[in-house]
């Protein structure tokens, strides 16, 4: 064993001197192990980003709360928009009605939604999404107040003037000023601010969901009107229960239009697990591309990694021929080669994985990316396996070679 880890060190120490002395040859023969783990890495960072973007994400949507719109969500494959434009709204009065038809709700809420400027004194956000609701509608989010409270059903019913902001929209308008009080103008109208949400992020990397303000939906109606209709939002106890809740808010929503049994649905329940479906489909196509770059690229790699073993065998024959004349064991021989591949291709594995932090971050810009020390661990191993597979055919000419003749050659 003692002189195993003598021979590893030494062959450490022989392999980095050729390195050295060839050092364009190997950053050439390294290219290719660079292209393909910055492409396993940038893959499975993207991977990974969907991932913890999505858990993220599903928070804020909520795994036991179905969706009643007109609309359903739509994400590649056949969407019938010309179908769906022809629904009929779904109304503020239908709420009533779903909670008492579809009892194993714990909440129903509705909302409404639309763009517009708020102002406060000189400063000014342009576009945040003004979110009109019922009081209900802060139970089915799992967003926590950082200061003041949340409208009551009270407020909702007389149309109070009350407002609760998102980080985003308080830090534009009043950065470390305390809003609680304070008047913002929205469409025109005063609101008193009471309350802020804490940062919630961005929905699966894109969407601010931290730029809004929530307004009582009697309120929104009277500046924006309803008559593109609310979203119904159905919560339940548990996702458990939502998944037999669902057919029952179905069935609730299909009495409450007047639709005849053999009528489809002329509204859509939309869900969480939708974005689940999609975004697999997404992931499997991310998957696919990545492999096949990172195969081919590795392949290539690899191919140089063998050739330039090859030519670093044939280049140090004399030398191979010294150390078994000296009394180097065959193993020993396929050691020292086999560690100059593995080295090679952990070179490459390193360049790609410091490319791929940076790429990281740019593709977190645009969309979402997470490296984690599990990617690293990964590439280091997958360099590892490249240098012994190809590196193992030249190592072990090397170690077959005869000494007398590898003594004679020029």
């Amino acid at each position: 064993m003692r002189r195993f880890f003598i021979s590893l060190s030494e062959g450490f120490r022989i392999a980095m001197s050729a390195i050295w002395l060839n050092k364009v040859r190997a950053i050439l023969t390294t290219t290719c192990i660079v292209i393909g783990i910055v492409s396993v890495t940038t893959m499975k960072t993207v991977t990974d980003g969907i991932d913890q973007a999505f858990e993220d994400s599903m928070s804020m949507i909520g795994s036991n709360v179905v969706y009643i719109e007109k609309w359903p969500w739509g994400f590649g494959g056949e969407y019938r928009w010309w179908e769906y434009r022809n629904r009929r709204e779904i109304q503020l009065a239908y709420l009533e009605p779903l909670q008492r038809l579809a009892p194993s709700t714990s909440n129903v809420a509705a909302t409404a939604f639309r763009t517009s400027p708020a102002r406060y004194g000189e400063r000014a956000v342009e576009n945040p999404l003004i979110i009109g609701a019922t009081a209900g509608y802060f139970q089915t989010t799992n967003a926590d107040l950082a200061d003041g409270r949340v409208f009551t059903e009270a407020e909702v019913q007389t149309s109070a003037p009350v407002a609760v902001m998102g980080a985003t929209v308080y830090q534009a308008l009043f950065q470390d000023e305390d809003p609680v009080g304070k008047i913002v103008r929205i469409g025109g109208q005063r609101f008193t601010i009471i309350g802020i949400i804490e940062e919630q992020g961005s929905f699966l990397g894109m969407e601010d969901m931290d730029n809004v303000i929530i307004i009582p939906i009697s309120s929104f109606g009277n500046i924006f009107s309803l008559r593109f209709g609310v979203r119904l939002l159905a919560q339940f106890p548990d996702a458990e229960t939502a998944i037999d809740g669902e057919y029952e808010v179905i069935g609730a929503m299909r009495q409450i239009r007047g639709l005849d049994p053999m009528e489809d649905n002329d509204f859509a329940i939309n869900k969480a697990a939708l974005f689940e479906e999609q975004l697999g489909g997404v992931k499997m196509a991310i998957y696919g591309i990545g492999i096949f770059l990172t195969g081919l690229a590795l392949l290539v790699g690899g191919i140089g990694v063998m050739n330039i073993m090859f030519v670093s065998v044939r280049e140090r024959t004399r030398e191979i021929g010294i150390r078994k004349a000296v009394g180097a064991k065959s193993w020993e021989i396929l050691l020292q080669f086999l560690t100059e591949a593995v080295i090679i291709c952990m070179l490459g594995g390193i360049i790609g994985v410091l490319l791929s932090m940076g790429i990281t971050q740019l593709i977190n810009q645009f969309f979402v990316a997470y490296m984690d020390w599990t990617t690293v661990v990964q590439a280091i191993l997958i360099c590892t396996f490249i240098g012994l597979l190809f590196g193992y055919l030249p190592s072990s000419r090397a170690a077959k070679a005869n000494p007398i003749e590898s003594l004679r050659y020029e």
